[in-house]
């Protein structure tokens, strides 16, 4: 019967305060439950949100999300996985019961899960697990249903990527703007998301790929991975850059990788008629939105958002990471530097500050 386990792990007492290491108790994983002993976790901005209070203030926050490892034990009932699967870890456990599941799109389940049981400080205190993974730490607990068996020829530096960031901009492209042989796309934001869109668009074949920042060095690297134009928006209007790359029409497909009003505006105006403007960047709880309802109406074409890149990890997980091992899809491009557990403050500062793609946790 296994125990409870102590290890190291990165934790987040309060708001804006400096990440330390703690001792985390985890719990033996129960019913529906897996405890994963974590390989690598790619340092993400939804963990440096959690830091900084702007997602919710359930703190302690563990923080790490995405996540490759091997299953170290599983509790009673468990048939997705089996100790000793190397699996990457989703924050997408989908239900198979919800109005979404039965009609056959488990990719926008209504009611994913997470471990039932929660993992503590020493001192007995709760922690939240940042989006129900909390993978900054060598071993961690989760619903089994969170594990996706992967190639285990796939690094876990790269694999645990798909993990959140890398799959949202993959999906974004793919599953969510339907991009496909011949369309015309234009990315607007070249962080880990939207250089992923940059290659999901590549991947499927787009004609052309214009990648748009504010930063040439992230445009530099837009290039790496498939971008056939660039446009550094703080010299040249992104639209009508946009515009001129494609006859004058606008792209089939933009993607806002940001997420402010300012972007999705252009994103709406830099599209093609009955062209799709495709949302993955998270915005700020407080934006708002004002466009004329008859530009809207007068444009045609669909407005989406794009949950976690769209995507069903049981499906997507394992095909992407094929595409990876057959040189198709540049996965280890995204990975900027290798880091250790006592890293992780100073890989916020330096993701912040835009000179990473992704530092990875390496255990």
């Amino acid at each position: 019967m296994a125990e409870a386990q102590r290890v190291r792990g990165v934790v987040a007492r309060s708001k804006g305060a400096p990440v330390g290491i703690e001792t985390v108790v985890v719990p033996a994983p129960g019913p529906g439950e897996a405890r994963v002993r974590v390989q690598a976790c790619g340092v993400c901005h939804t963990d440096l949100h959690y830091k900084l209070g702007a997602i919710n203030d359930d703190f302690p926050f563990l923080l790490g999300h995405e996540a490759a490892g091997v299953v170290e034990s599983v509790g009673p009932d468990v048939t997705e996985v089996a100790v000793g699967d190397y699996v990457v870890l989703n924050w997408r456990a989908v239900c198979g019961q919800c109005r979404a599941c039965r009609r056959g799109r488990p990719q926008y389940c209504f009611a994913t899960h997470n471990a039932t049981q929660k993992m503590t400080l020493e001192d007995g205190t709760e922690l939240s697990a940042a989006l129900g993974i909390g993978a900054f730490a060598e071993l961690t607990l989760v619903a089994a249903g969170q594990c996706t068996k992967v190639d285990t020829a796939a690094p876990p530096t790269v694999a645990g990527l798909l993990g959140c960031g890398v799959m949202a901009g993959l999906g974004a492209a793919i599953n969510t703007g339907g991009v496909g042989r011949g369309d015309s796309v234009a990315v607007i934001g070249c962080g880990g998301v939207g250089d992923a869109a940059v290659a999901g668009a590549y991947l499927a074949g787009a004609r052309a790929v214009i990648a748009v920042d504010v930063d040439d060095r992230k445009l530099e690297w837009a290039r790496g991975f498939g971008a056939t134009h660039t446009v550094n928006s703080r010299t040249h209007d992104p639209v009508e850059a946009i515009r001129s790359l494609t006859d004058g029409h606008g792209a089939d497909v933009v993607i806002d990788a940001v997420g402010s009003p300012e972007t999705w505006k252009q994103a709406f105006y830099a599209r093609d008629l009955a062209g799709t403007v495709v949302l993955v960047g998270v915005p700020d709880p407080e934006a708002t939105l004002e466009v004329p309802l008859i530009d809207v109406f007068g444009r045609g074409g669909s407005l989406k958002s794009s949950w976690y890149g769209d995507c069903l990890p049981s499906r997507d997980f394992p095909v992407l990471l094929d595409l990876f091992l057959q040189g198709r899809l540049p996965l280890d491009r995204f990975v900027s530097e290798e880091i250790g557990l006592d890293d992780v403050e100073a890989a916020f500062d330096r993701m912040h500050a835009g000179e990473v793609l992704r530092s990875v946790v390496v255990l």
